[in-house]
């Protein structure tokens, strides 16, 4: 059993960007991680560690001030720590740690074809809508929120 999440530091974030494959599969996924996640968004980066020490799980996060949001960017589990429930731990820390900075929804984002993706937000009790052009000409994006009570 791995205990629950905490920030995430530089060490971690090295950690996923070198294993990226064993979160992601053969997907690149590498552009969505930056290390202003950590640098500058530190405190809202999460991962959840294994037994052993190694991110199961991580989400990179921020807080957005003006628009009381907190807005989820990446979040994965390591493929061999998936069915534990590490995704929903990491979104119920994110809430609160949004919450308790004055947010008063969730947002994230995730592609049309990113059926998993879709599936967990619903679960979770997001609302989501598809945005032609979200994200340029013909790139079409899935944007969720939620409201944080």
């Amino acid at each position: 059993m791995s205990s629950g999440p905490r920030i995430a530091t530089r060490q971690d974030f090295t950690e996923i960007v070198t294993s990226l494959s064993a979160f992601w599969g053969e997907r690149d996924v590498a552009h969505l991680h930056h290390p202003m996640a950590i640098e500058e968004f530190g405190a809202s980066a999460l991962v959840i560690p294994d037994p052993h020490g190694r991110v199961a799980a991580y989400l990179f996060g921020m807080i957005v001030s003006d628009k009381r949001r907190g807005y989820i960017h990446v979040v994965a589990v390591r493929e061999d720590q998936r069915g534990h429930g590490h995704g929903r731990c990491l979104y119920h820390a994110f809430s609160q740690l949004a919450a308790a900075r004055g947010c008063q929804e969730l947002k994230a984002i995730t592609s049309p074809t990113n059926t998993g993706s879709i599936a967990f937000h619903k679960s979770i009790g997001f609302h989501s809508r598809e945005i032609t052009d979200y994200s340029g000409p013909g790139r079409a994006r899935i944007v969720f929120s939620r409201e944080l009570r």
